[in-house]
């Protein structure tokens, strides 16, 4: 029993690591965000690219920031590199638009950020093996402590008998 709840924290969190929504070079997308999911925009490309993204819209100024670091996610022979993350006062819908110069085949997607999804996917691990591990500990304490009331219980007997 133990073991299917840590797959199946294990498998519901693995799904989030792709990007939820892709769209085209200067395509401008009306996307739901919120804060508490930590958005991020990916970028998938064959080649180096200048991009430029901007978002309007919701109930209040949202800002893109830089990703520190190098931070991928390879989903259906894409490879989806982390380029910003998206800070927005409060959940709404958000008008989000991210254009490139060069002619190449680009991509851009928008999900939660790579750092959140994979405390996701590592959360299920440990469940994974957490779960029965608890289960075998209680197991093992309860062996350890009815043998211990047995043993005690059979040098009663023997000294009173």
């Amino acid at each position: 029993m133990c073991t299917v709840v840590g797959v199946v924290m294990f498998t519901g969190s693995v799904t989030g690591l792709a990007p939820i929504r892709a769209f085209a070079s200067g395509e401008t997308v009306t996307v739901p965000i919120d804060p508490a999911d930590k958005p991020a925009i990916y970028l998938a490309s064959d080649t180096p690219v200048t991009y430029e993204c901007s978002i309007s819209g919701g109930p209040g100024q949202a800002r893109l920031a830089k990703t520190t670091g190098t931070q991928t996610l390879t989903e259906g022979g894409n490879v989806w590199e982390q380029i910003l993350v998206i800070n927005a006062p409060a959940a709404g819908d958000y008008r989000l638009t991210c254009a490139n110069q060069e002619q190449a085949n680009v991509r851009y997607g928008i999900g939660p950020e790579a750092i959140a999804a994979l405390g996701g996917v590592f959360g299920g691990l440990a469940a994974l093996v957490l779960i029965p591990g608890a289960g075998l500990l209680v197991a093992i304490g309860g062996t350890i402590a009815v043998l211990v009331r047995r043993n005690g219980s059979r040098k009663r007997l023997a000294v009173g008998g």
